[in-house]
C-alpha cells in the first residue's frame, strides 16, 4: 500500500504480519504399530485481533496445533511463525520468555496452584515478567471477571466456574496479544460455560487479543468471526481470513 505525505513524497506502508502463520505443517510420531501422523501438512494464517473458532472431531488434530502454536510441541515439518516470530528459532528457554509476554492458555482443566489463593494464582506470571505491581493488576485483573470478593480463596473452595474465571484472569493478566482456548468450557455446564464464555470474549474484545478457540460446541463456535475445520490433520475449510 502506497500513501503521499503532506510533502507529497510517496512512502510504503508496510503491512502487519499475521499474528499466525502456519505453513505445510507437519507432526509425525513413533508408535509400536508404526508412524502416526497426526498433523500432515496444514496451512492456517489468523490476523491480529481475529476470533477463530477451531472444530473437528476429536482425533483430528486441534489440541496439537494449539500446543504447537504455543510452542509447547515441537513439529516435525512445515513452518510456525506467531506474532511475527519464527518459532523454530527459539530454543525451550526463548519459548518460555515468548509464551510469558505474547501468549495466554486456557486450558479444559483449571490447572490452577492448589496451594495458592485466587489472588496468587494470578499474580504469578506477573511476578514471572517482573511486575512490581502484579498483585494489584492480579486483584483488578480478578475483579474483571467478577470475583473480586473472592481474592483470597484457593481454588478447593471455589466452584468450577469461579476455578475457571481465576484461570481466564491469569491468561490475560499480562495482556498477551494471543490468547489459546483448549476446551475451556468442557468442565462447566452450561449456562456456567456460557457466563465464563461471556467473560473471556468480552476481554478478548477489551484488550483487541487474538483468541483461538477450540470447542466442540457449535453454538460457541459460531460466536467467533471465523471457523476453521479439522479433519485427520489437515485444515478443511477456513484456512485463510474471509
Amino acid at each position: 500500500m502506497k500513501a503521499e505525505t503532506e510533502a507529497g513524497a510517496v512512502v510504503t506502508a508496510t503491512a502487519a504480519p499475521p499474528m499466525i502463520e502456519l505453513t505445510q505443517l507437519e507432526l509425525h510420531l513413533a508408535s509400536a504399530g508404526g508412524e502416526v501422523n497426526i498433523l500432515r501438512g496444514l496451512d492456517l494464517r489468523v490476523e491480529a485481533g481475529e476470533t477463530v473458532g477451531i472444530v473437528g472431531p476429536s482425533g483430528s488434530g486441534k489440541s496439537t496445533m494449539m500446543m504447537i502454536i504455543g510452542g509447547l510441541e515441537r513439529p516435525t515439518g512445515g513452518s510456525v511463525r506467531v506474532a511475527g516470530r519464527d518459532l523454530a528459532g527459539l530454543n525451550e528457554d526463548a519459548l518460555a520468555l515468548f509464551r510469558r509476554d505474547k501468549v495466554g492458555i486456557v486450558f479444559q482443566s483449571f490447572h490452577l496452584v492448589p496451594t495458592m489463593s485466587a489472588l496468587e494464582n494470578v499474580a504469578v506470571p506477573l511476578e514471572f515478567a517482573g511486575r512490581r505491581d502484579a498483585f494489584d493488576r492480579a486483584r483488578a485483573g480478578l475483579e474483571a471477571v467478577g470475583l473480586g470478593h473472592r481474592l483470597t480463596h484457593y481454588p478447593s473452595q471455589l466452584s468450577g466456574g469461579e476455578q475457571q474465571r481465576v484461570a481466564v484472569a491469569r491468561a490475560f493478566a499480562t495482556e498477551p496479544d494471543l490468547l489459546l482456548a483448549d476446551e475451556p468450557t468442557g468442565n462447566l455446564d452450561g449456562e456456567t460455560g456460557a457466563q465464563v464464555m461471556d467473560v473471556l470474549f468480552d476481554l478478548a474484545e477489551r484488550h483487541g487479543t487474538t483468541l483461538l478457540l477450540i470447542t466442540h460446541d457449535d453454538e460457541l463456535a459460531h460466536r467467533c468471526g471465523r471457523i476453521v475445520r479439522l479433519l485427520d490433520g489437515l485444515i478443511v475449510d477456513g484456512g485463510q481470513p474471509a
